[in-house]
């Protein structure tokens, strides 16, 4: 299963127009309120330079890369919590996401509208984290009502999660968002089954017109953004989703020359990939063969066995070893055989951390 970031904000912000440019796809993006009912989903490949430099040493008969899922889900407006707009429609689709991406309009145009009138984007944003605080609170108040009665049982998992609940849901109550807590891994782990929206990492994706993308920090919308993402430790992208559109009608030769005559190191959909992956906490290991060359996702911190069960989980029950050597030594060397002879090809056991950049062939045996 790929990863999942769902592209929200408000209605008319730039989401389903970002949504075409990475997606290649085509999405009703018009200028109205809600064009967007049901979440549109597009699969993206998530481009790996590394990919590129094994095929070429590999030569193999495909060539696979990882990929990335974005959801455009629905603009969402003041009250959604309580069944405004699409209401908790839009919201139960966020809690099927790895992440958000937040788009907010920086740009002022007077022949798009706004949906509260005017630009002002911490306003924007503050609505559309007060929905999800909301939203979460509900949830919080009705588990709490369900376990309370265990608490005063003397049960003591129960006792742990109201701890944890209470904890949760005095925050929520100053209008603090679940991922700008400090908690244990515990803690973490009992909140995992509750799908929290505000506990969702967030990229702030500030959408600037196609004259200001190219100095950000000269647009205060943009510093507005940027100061607010710093005080909850997020990470914000200065994109405009014009260009982006205007970069999916091209080639990948043409949307190179394109990209160098602006001046751009990267697409904005790769900026949102890289970001969502550290964000995320994931690296990517390889399998290289005559037949396939293929990238896989996997999480900082996974052992080997762990990352042979993404590949197949009776690669994980019949774990073995595994044969490991990294993309750098392939790239220094020229070749596997000379890896090999150079002894930098190594036999992992089942406590092996796994590194970004890993080459990896699995024994196993089920």
């Amino acid at each position: 299963m790929p990863l999942t970031a769902g592209i929200v904000g408000l209605p008319n912000v730039g989401k389903s127009t970002l949504f075409n440019a990475i997606t290649h796809s085509q999405v009703e993006a018009a200028n109205y309120p809600f064009a967007t009912i049901q979440p549109n989903v597009g699969v993206v490949e998530v481009k790996d330079k590394r990919i590129d430099h094994l095929s070429e040493i590999f030569m193999p008969k495909k060539t696979i890369y990882t990929s990335f899922e974005f959801t455009d889900i629905a603009g969402l407006v003041k009250g959604a919590s309580q069944g405004e707009g699409l209401g908790n429609q839009f919201l139960s689709h966020i809690r099927e996401v790895d992440a958000i991406v937040h788009v907010v309009r920086c740009f002022d145009d007077s022949s798009i509208t706004h949906v509260e009138g005017t630009v002002h984007p911490l306003r924007d944003i503050e609505i559309i984290n007060l929905e999800l605080i909301l939203a979460d609170q509900q949830s919080i108040e009705n588990r709490i009502s369900k376990v309370e009665r265990k608490a005063r049982a003397k049960d003591k998992e129960a006792i742990f999660e109201l701890s944890v609940l209470t904890k949760i849901n005095d925050a929520l109550l100053k209008g603090l968002n679940i991922r700008a807590l400090d908690l244990d891994k515990d803690e973490q782990e009992l909140l995992k089954g509750f799908h929290l929206l505000s506990a969702k990492p967030v990229i702030y994706v500030a959408n600037m017109s196609e004259d200001a993308v190219h100095q950000p920090e000269a647009n205060p919308y943009f510093m507005e953004v940027k100061a607010f993402a710093e005080t909850e430790k997020s990470d914000v992208i200065a994109i405009s989703a014009k260009i982006e559109e205007e970069l999916a009608l091209l080639d990948e030769e043409e949307r190179q020359m394109f990209l160098e005559e602006l001046g751009y190191a990267e697409s904005g959909l790769d900026q949102i990939v890289h970001h969502s992956y550290e964000l995320l906490g994931l690296w990517s290991y390889f399998t290289c063969g005559p037949q396939e060359v293929r990238a896989w996702t996997f999480h900082k911190g996974m052992k080997a066995p762990e990352c042979a069960g993404i590949i197949h989980t009776d690669f994980q029950k019949g774990f073995i070893k595994a044969e490991c050597y990294h993309y750098e030594d392939l790239i220094q060397y020229g070749t596997e055989q000379l890896v090999k002879d150079a002894g930098k090809l190594r036999i992992e056991g089942k406590e092996y951390l796994v590194k970004d950049g890993d080459i990896l062939h699995f024994r196993f045996n089920v």
